[in-house]
């Protein structure tokens, strides 16, 4: 072979090595919507749905492999914003100046709701002041009702102990933009490190009052979740100033469509895919006909699903 077709001939497989590396599709190899291995950071509020979408998306793929991160939701943003992942799983959107930093960086990220979840406030099983409105939360919250004998007027159960999953969650931030009106929270809230922790130290005190996401909580199909719920008691949330059981609500699905639940808030997936890989495709498949099932089998509220109301019982535990 001439040396002019040599050349010629490492010309042209260089060429076709850097259009695949840099080229229009940017994927790497194998790296398909469909296959492909990512990182996903997930609010952990969220970790029993997203496991169970996970699983379910692997077994119809078998070529997906997906590293999930069960982090607070700050943690998650900022693997965003840091790069470390290209899709996350939020209860906020991105901010203008996040937006602003993905933009320099020449990344459009789509941003689409997926559900809305709502959040839960947990009581030992031998509490039975199971009622508290949106006032009494925010006065809890900021540290002007510290006593069960403040909510309830007969309870003998002493000072209320406030627990939160993370000092970093999203139901902290939740709470403080929607309920707390630009006040710090009480100095004698805590925060632990996961839901979990916050079912069994509520277990553990009477006194406590635990606030988790939903999920945790309301999937009957799901061993864990039915052990939660065998373990403590989910309160009634009232817009009303005095609470009864007429006009107080558990987070049940139907009253987080209907909003008579108080304490809703929508759920997001967030992705920087330039590559329109598998991070685009597992969110695709939540906002799918099947992944949307997979939510509203969960017990929260699907962005697209249909959800039958029907009448229930609020004595009756979630």
């Amino acid at each position: 072979m001439k040396t002019g077709s040599i050349l010629s001939t490492l010309l042209l497989i260089s060429s076709i090595v850097l259009l695949q590396s840099c080229g229009g599709s940017s994927q790497k190899e194998g790296d398909t919507p469909t296959s492909g291995f990512a990182k996903i950071y997930v609010d952990q509020t969220f970790q029993p749905i997203i496991a169970e979408q996970i699983q379910v998306f692997e077994s119809i793929y078998p070529n997906a492999k997906f590293e999930p991160h069960y982090v607070s939701e700050t943690e998650a943003l900022n693997a965003l914003l840091k790069d470390s992942t290209r899709i996350i799983i939020s209860t906020r959107d991105l901010t203008q100046k996040e937006k602003a930093f993905f933009a320099e960086k020449k990344l459009f990220p789509r941003v689409s709701k997926i559900a809305t979840d709502g959040i839960a406030l947990i009581i030992n099983k031998q509490n039975r002041d199971s009622l508290i409105s949106v006032d009494q939360i925010r006065l809890l919250l900021t540290g002007k009702i510290t006593s069960w004998n403040q909510l309830s007027g007969g309870s003998g159960l002493g000072r209320i102990k406030v627990i939160f999953d993370h000092q970093n969650s999203s139901t902290v931030r939740y709470l403080l933009d929607s309920l707390c009106e630009g006040k710090n929270l009480s100095q004698d809230i805590s925060a632990l490190s996961k839901n979990e922790d916050v079912v069994d130290f509520v277990t553990k005190n009477p006194n406590a009052i635990g606030i988790i996401g939903v999920s945790w909580i309301s999937n009957r199909n799901n061993a864990s979740c039915m052990g939660f719920l065998d373990k403590i008691r989910v309160m009634a949330v009232s817009y009303a100033n005095k609470p009864s059981p007429d006009n107080s609500y558990q987070p049940y699905q139907a009253y987080l469509a209907t909003k008579d639940y108080p304490l809703c808030r929508d759920v997001f997936t967030i992705a920087t895919d330039p590559s329109s890989g598998l991070p685009t495709g597992f969110a695709s498949f939540l906002s799918s006909d099947r992944g949307q099932r997979i939510i509203l089998k969960s017990g929260i509220l699907p962005a697209t699903q249909p959800v039958r109301v029907v009448q229930v019982n609020n004595e009756n535990p979630l």
